[in-house]
């Protein structure tokens, strides 16, 4: 039997376009695997292309010069990776890795730029996912001074939760710990913690997810802050 055909549409960025935008960029999408832990780019370089992601989650890292990082956004099937491309910066500080593997599709660099520079539907559309994602970014920041680690790792879970069809992240204790910038035991006081309460069940690096009402009762404003902004600003409707 042949494997079904990957539907770009399965991005809620890419189902918004209307027909006209759609049929321009169609032919110009190119479908990409994206494993776990691969980086799609680094802090500083040239980016050539933005991604798509439909199945796969991307984590956007701010890395320090000791190599220590810490996460500042995250992006799945509701946006895309790459906005320094079309909002004229062509490189960013932050690096992109995959944080749950999938797929997607991507787009080259001077395609995105040609759509911006073409006022009209795509070019809001983009525009309105970039202020979605500055709030994010920003109540990552707010999140990560003044909650606790148990408090960040429910959003962090709740945010992953949004972006994958089922209710099971592949994702280690050490990764987490690196996304949050904080220390692995942390990171595992906190897993176990949700665990005992019935939450969540990790083990040989699956979290599945058993309670959401009671993480997002757990969780602080942040995560409601975030989801209330890409709720208004984006549109919720993804392919099937």
């Amino acid at each position: 039997m042949n494997a079904p055909v990957p539907d770009p549409r399965a991005n809620a960025l890419l189902a918004a376009l209307p027909d006209t935008e759609w049929n321009r960029w169609e032919p110009l999408l190119e479908w990409v695997e994206m494993p776990l832990g691969q980086v799609l780019y680094e802090s500083g370089t040239t980016l050539s292309h933005v991604y798509f992601p439909t199945t796969a989650i991307v984590s956007l890292l701010y890395v320090m010069e000791d190599g220590a990082s810490a996460e500042i956004a995250v992006v799945g099937n509701e946006g895309m990776v790459g906005i320094a491309l079309f909002m004229g910066g062509e490189s960013t500080p932050s690096r992109a890795v995959i944080q749950s593997a999938g797929e997607g599709f991507r787009l080259k660099g001077q395609a995105i730029k040609d759509e911006v520079n073409r006022p009209g539907p795509s070019m809001h559309l983009l525009l309105r996912f970039t202020q979605a994602l500055i709030t994010q970014m920003a109540q990552t920041a707010v999140c990560n001074r003044h909650h606790s680690l148990d408090q960040q790792l429910c959003r962090w879970l709740l945010l992953s939760l949004d972006r994958l069809k089922g209710t099971e992240l592949v994702m280690t204790q050490e990764l987490i710990a690196n996304m949050l910038g904080v220390r692995r035991e942390g990171v595992t006081e906190g897993a176990h913690k949700l665990q005992k309460l019935g939450l969540i069940r990790y083990a040989r690096g699956r979290i599945s997810v058993l309670d959401r009402k009671g993480l997002e009762a757990r969780t602080c404003e942040c995560y409601a802050v975030v989801k209330k902004e890409y709720d208004r600003l984006l549109p919720q409707k993804i392919a099937s």
